[in-house]
C-alpha cells in the first residue's frame, strides 16, 4: 500500500514545520565528505530537547507502534525497540522527507562507483513507492530502549530487495546525565585487511548519517568495496533513547 492512499489521522505529536530549513541549514558538504571518508557523519542538535524528550516519551504510547522487539529474544544484544506504524508522526515523517534528498546524491555516487545498477529516485516518496510495489510495506522507523546492561550486536539494517545504503540516528537522551556507556559503534570489514572501528560521540539531540550495508573506498588499484556493521556498546547506567529513521521499508 502507498502512503498516499493510507487515510488514518496522523500522530500529530511534533511539529514537522521547522525541519526542513533546519536540515537544509545544515553543512551538507562536511557530512557528504565525512560519509565518503569514514562512512558516518554527524550533525549537532538536529532535534531540540524538548523535542527529544517527547519522542522519548512515545515509547510507553501502544497505538503508534506496529510491533515491539526484545532483543534477546532474537539474540540481537540486550534492550528493546518499536517500530512505529503507518502513519507516521509528523516529525518522523518530516525527518525522513527532508533527509532524504541530501542523502539521495551519495547513495547514487556510491552505486556508480561500486558498479551496482541500482539508482534512486529524487523524492523519498518515490523510493518507498518502489519498495511498496515490491511487497515492502511495513515502516522501519524506530525508536530504541536500552537500560543498564542493555547493549545492542552489530548488524545491518536489510528488509528486503530494495535497501537504501544510508540512515540516521538521533540520540534523545544526554550522555553523562540520562545514561553512560552506550557508545553509538561502528565496524568495516575490508578486503584482506583487519577490520577498523569508530566510535561515534554524540549529544542529546545528535544525529548520526551512517552507512546501511556497504560503501566504495578508493584503493592503490581502482575502487572496492567495504561492509559496515553498526551497534551500541553496554550501557554501564541509566536509560537511553534513540530514534532510527531508515529510508527502505520492510517486507
Amino acid at each position: 500500500m502507498d502512503i498516499a492512499t493510507q487515510t488514518a489521522p496522523r500522530a500529530a505529536l511534533l511539529s514537522a514545520s521547522p525541519l526542513a530549513g533546519r536540515v537544509a541549514a545544515l553543512d551538507w558538504p562536511r557530512i557528504e565528505n565525512e560519509l565518503d571518508s569514514f562512512g558516518c557523519a554527524t550533525a549537532a542538535m538536529l532535534i531540540a530537547p524538548d523535542e527529544c524528550d517527547r519522542l522519548a516519551s512515545l515509547y510507553t504510547r501502544e497505538d503508534i507502534f506496529r510491533s515491539r522487539v526484545v532483543m534477546a529474544r532474537h539474540g540481537f544484544g540486550r534492550g528493546e525497540y518499536k517500530y512505529f506504524a503507518y502513519p507516521l508522526p509528523d516529525i518522523i515523517e518530516g525527518l525522513r522527507t527532508a533527509l532524504y534528498p541530501y542523502l539521495v546524491a551519495v547513495a547514487n555516487r556510491w552505486n556508480e562507483a561500486m558498479r551496482i545498477d541500482v539508482r534512486y529516485p529524487s523524492q523519498h516518496r518515490d523510493f518507498l513507492r518502489r519498495c511498496h510495489e515490491a511487497g515492502q510495506t511495513r515502516p522501519t522507523p524506530l525508536i530504541l530502549q536500552y537500560e543498564a546492561g542493555d547493549y545492542n550486536c552489530l548488524h545491518q539494517d536489510l528488509y528486503g530487495e530494495h535497501v537504501f545504503p544510508i540512515q540516521v540516528a538521533i540520540l534523545l537522551s544526554e550522555p553523562g546525565k540520562d545514561f553512560t556507556g552506550g557508545e553509538f559503534v561502528m565496524t568495516e570489514q575490508r578486503p584482506r585487511m583487519q577490520s577498523r572501528a569508530e566510535v561515534v560521540p554524540l549529544r542529546k539531540g545528535d544525529a548520526v548519517a551512517f552507512t546501511v550495508n556497504s560503501r566504495p573506498v578508493q584503493g592503490t588499484r581502482g575502487v572496492y568495496r567495504v561492509n559496515l556493521r553498526h551497534g551500541v556498546s553496554r550501557l554501564r547506567s541509566g536509560q537511553r533513547h534513540t530514534v532510527g529513521l531508515i529510508f527502505h521499508d520492510a517486507q
